[in-house]
């Protein structure tokens, strides 16, 4: 594991790194932690348990926050509180991103119950800084436990882990006292986080300059460009169809059944760049169907949050903790000021006891709610099949697009066919009659604009991507130019009007 001096030096360009850090707080130590305090200078060969400062990352400033464990476990004290506050605040009035590398035992032990609330305004002043709408980036290191972990370390809008890390609230030895038992090995690792969505990557310290450039490229993106700046001779408009043109409405549900359909991976491979990953929901729960993401297609950056088709078969239907990790893309959103794209493709939510303990209606009731009073724009695309309240809960947003043999309906059409005939077989009939297609949801206005198929998305897939990224990237560029509240009033508008 590296320490603080070898980290920062790892991620910061060649002599770039200047030092924010001032002679440590003097907290008045009795005797004995005094002279602990100068032999872990002494040893450690810094002044306190956290190193301060800003550098350049690719080329960009940022402000650096990092433990040292040398120095008596890299433990908060009321000194190195104090200096982890004044850095944050600073980051925030400066208005450049925050990297965090903590690796810390925990609160001070010597300095007790100060030092242990002290985490409360390291927390608050990591709350103003997203609060302003700036990246608070953290890297996990071995090992880090106890009130830094339930502070300033769980706090990142990404968050990853060194390799084999100890990461965890509780630390081993305090559970072995108190229950006169080891605690169970293989739970507070980096890659246990990982499985369980609690962490969005496990990652060595080499690659983490790439991540930090890749991530802050969609981050600190200008969030508004004309469309008149984008649109020109040379770059038209995207194509799209008029309604009254396409396949009828079974026929299309065939075709996006196909499985050699381009989904959301094939998406984000072709038609977006700085893609970065995001994983779970940051609170124990990992579901495979949806997949989050930041991104950006052509110059527009966004959150991405999606339904992966091919997941959904592979590993199940879409459960309740996807709709958690949809609401977590969502917050990063409304918290970064990035505009959100949703991608439905769904042949429908779990049905099962599972699903209904965990509470998916909820779910959906509370994504619906979020996306409709979400304050940045927000772009859906019902890339394949559109099916029930899974694919409704990710709808609602300023545009919506439909790829052209994409479709959206309450149920399949089967189980319409089930409910209202007890067979099947009327599946084709009723795919027509409730106007699932979406050219019939773009004369109803639940669709903006059709993205072509030529003549299908699954024999074309890396054009088509392009095609329906070209798309996006129009639509958000569009919203940009919008401001808050007019497009705020515009979406209650628009779906104060659906149905009549």
């Amino acid at each position: 594991m590296p320490g603080a001096r070898e980290l920062i030096a790892l991620l910061c360009d060649d002599g770039s790194f200047v030092s924010w850090d001032e002679e440590p707080l003097d907290t008045h130590p009795e005797e004995a932690y005094a002279a602990a305090l100068q032999r872990a200078r002494e040893r450690s060969g810094v002044d306190e348990s956290v190193l301060t400062g800003e550098g350049l990352v690719r080329g960009r400033r940022v402000a650096l926050v990092a433990s040292e464990f040398a120095f008596m476990a890299g433990s908060i004290g009321r000194a190195a509180a104090e200096r982890l506050t004044l850095a944050i605040e600073r980051a925030t009035r400066e208005g450049i991103p925050l990297l965090a590398g903590p690796a810390s035992g925990g609160t001070r032990m010597q300095e007790g119950t100060a030092a242990f609330v002290a985490m409360v305004k390291i927390s608050a002043a990591i709350g103003r800084h997203k609060s302003a709408g700036l990246p608070y980036l953290v890297y996990l290191r071995h090992p880090t436990t106890g009130g830094v972990m339930a502070s300033w370390a769980s706090q990142g809008h990404v968050t990853v882990a060194e390799p084999g890390a100890l990461v965890g609230f509780l630390g081993p030895r305090v559970y072995e006292a108190i229950y006169g038992a080891p605690f169970p090995e293989g739970v507070q690792t980096s890659e246990n986080l990982y499985r369980h969505g609690l962490i969005d990557g496990v990652l060595e310290p080499q690659q983490l300059p790439e991540i930090i450039d890749r991530a802050l490229n969609v981050l600190l993106a200008p969030r508004t460009t004309s469309v008149a700046s984008t649109v020109t001779a040379d770059s038209p408009e995207p194509p799209t169809l008029p309604p009254g043109t396409g396949v009828a409405a079974w026929e299309a549900v065939e075709r996006s059944r196909r499985p050699d359909r381009p989904g959301l991976r094939a998406l984000l491979r072709h038609a977006a760049s700085d893609v970065l990953p995001l994983n779970g929901t940051g609170q124990g729960e990992n579901e495979p169907g949806l997949l989050l993401a930041l991104a950006r297609f052509g110059d527009a950056p966004c959150v991405v949050l999606g339904q992966d088709r091919q997941t959904q078969r592979s590993a199940g239907p879409l459960g309740p903790a996807a709709l958690r990790e949809a609401r977590r893309g969502m917050r990063l959103s409304h918290e970064l000021g990035l505009p959100l794209v949703t991608v439905i493709d769904t042949p429908g939510a779990a049905l099962s006891q599972q699903a209904e303990e965990g509470g998916l209606a909820g779910e959906i009731s509370r994504c619906l709610s979020d996306l409709v009073a979400l304050a940045a724009p927000t772009v859906s695309l019902i890339l394949g099949e559109g099916s029930g309240g899974g694919a409704l809960a990710l709808l609602p947003a300023d545009r919506t697009l439909a790829a052209q043999h994409a479709w959206l309906s309450p149920l399949p059409p089967e189980g319409a066919s089930a409910i209202l005939f007890r067979d099947t077989t009327h599946a084709a009939e009723l795919a027509e009659a409730q106007g699932i297609g979406a050219s019939a949801l773009l004369r109803a206005g639940i669709v903006d604009a059709i993205v072509p198929e030529t003549p299908d998305a699954a024999d074309e897939a890396r054009a088509f991507c392009r095609r329906t990224g070209q798309a996006l990237e129009h639509a958000l560029h569009a919203l940009g130019d919008m401001r808050s509240h007019e497009r705020l009033a515009e979406r209650h508008r628009r779906f104060r009007a659906l149905g009549l």
